[in-house]
């Protein structure tokens, strides 16, 4: 099935692609491969969440974080590629989450978009990733993902 067929089927839409918050592009293609900047949960340009997970979030609500901020990054994504149809498969993901010291569930905060991916994708979506925990991410949001796609030649 189409990936944008299938997010519909989800009932989920991609949001407007936002701007870069700084001297850095949003994406940077080199051979096949696509490397997506870093992305936290914004709409229009607004932060959505705002906190720690493990304070203000619980693991559920950073989940649907990280979810969200997946598709912040498959609407930059489908701007760079073209379409959604035209990646040939996610390479690897980078997740970290900005989370209370005592807080050690990353990686089940980060399924929010690994399981959107593979849910979009297919066995495409399956990826290598890292989920860390930090300290602190720029303007409070609760996570922030990167992600490396090959696309069809």
């Amino acid at each position: 099935m189409n990936p944008e067929q299938k997010l519909k089927e989800l009932g989920l839409e991609l949001p407007p692609m936002s701007e870069s918050l700084g001297t850095y592009e949003k994406a940077v293609r080199s051979g096949n491969l696509l490397f997506l900047s870093g992305q936290g949960p914004r709409r229009h340009g607004e932060i959505v969440y705002r906190g720690k997970v493990g304070r203000e979030y619980t693991l559920e609500e950073g989940y649907e974080a990280a979810k969200f901020t997946m598709l912040a990054l498959l609407a930059t994504l489908k701007q760079y590629a073209g379409d959604l149809a035209n990646v040939q498969r996610v390479v690897r993901v980078a997740g970290y989450v900005n989370s209370t010291e005592d807080f050690t569930q990353h990686p089940k905060v980060i399924n929010g978009a690994s399981d959107l991916l593979v849910a979009v994708f297919g066995d495409r979506g399956r990826h290598a990733r890292t989920a860390l925990g930090v300290a602190q991410l720029p303007n409070g949001i609760p996570v922030e993902i990167e992600m490396i796609v090959e696309l069809r030649a």
